[in-house]
């Protein structure tokens, strides 16, 4: 049985990478984040894309306190010796609440334009998906944040790095619109959080939205390295983790 891939190979003095010599045309010359361009789209991505997707993993590698970083910090409590196994777990709550909208943004403005037509006028697109969503009971993703209540500092930020690069195409504006609309309907202002901004401009990047949540786990991974290294110099008995636990056990009501 023979297995075929175009993603690596090596012989004896040579490792090929997407077809790249790795220690040749890769190493020292592309960072973190245009090698997962680079397996995403399979080719290196050019200056302005690179700077895009350095802006985008920056923005969620870190949220602070949040399930996935407590998470991490509590397996690694239980099992020190595997690292890995608490970055496993902080990646495992990466859903619908956090980390997870930026994918539902991306499929829901996708086919927008593949459901209603490219050539509608963005206002009456926006309309469109705002009804067809209540109609069937869905949720608008990435509008909402339970801090950023009057506006996410991270989302203008995004738009104007994706203007600088080129990349605040159709389905940027088209999540913009929707949020006006959605704002006017309900009568209030509600935040265009983070995540949504991020899956409207990785479509203008030509993502395709089931590869989009896989970035967000690739940026999330690294910031929780942080966390771990944070309760290890503060040490076992001294950390965030330990305090949860002693915080839990100190206050459940546990009959046996």
């Amino acid at each position: 049985m023979e297995f075929q891939t175009r993603i690596g190979r090596s012989t004896v003095d040579t490792i090929q990478v997407h077809g790249y010599d790795l220690a040749k045309d890769l190493i020292g010359k592309i960072t973190l984040a245009d090698m997962a361009y680079l397996g995403a789209k399979h080719r290196i991505p050019t200056e302005k894309e690179s700077k895009m997707l350095n802006a985008i993993l920056v923005a969620i590698c870190e949220h602070g306190f949040t399930p996935s970083s407590l998470s991490a910090r509590l397996t690694y409590l239980g099992a020190p010796e595997a690292v890995q196994a608490a970055v496993a777990a902080g990646l495992l709550g990466a859903g619908t609440v956090y980390l997870g909208a930026m994918e539902y943004v991306a499929e829901m403005l996708q086919n927008a334009f593949e459901e209603y037509g490219k050539e509608r006028k963005i206002e009456e697109l926006a309309s469109i998906v705002i009804k067809d969503r209540k109609e069937k009971g869905l949720q608008v993703p990435g509008f909402g944040h339970h801090i950023h209540k009057f506006g996410d500092p991270r989302t203008g930020v995004l738009y104007e790095v994706a203007k600088e690069t080129g990349f605040f195409g159709r389905h940027s504006q088209l999540l913009i619109e929707i949020h006006k609309q959605f704002c006017e309907e309900k009568g209030k202002q509600i935040t265009l959080n983070a995540v949504g901004a991020i899956g409207s401009i990785m479509s203008d990047m030509g993502f395709d939205y089931r590869i989009v949540k896989s970035f967000a786990v690739a940026s999330r991974a690294v910031g929780l390295v942080a966390h771990l290294v944070e309760d290890m110099e503060r040490g076992r008995q001294n950390s965030i983790a330990q305090q949860v636990f002693k915080y839990v056990e100190d206050n459940t009501d546990y009959q046996g």
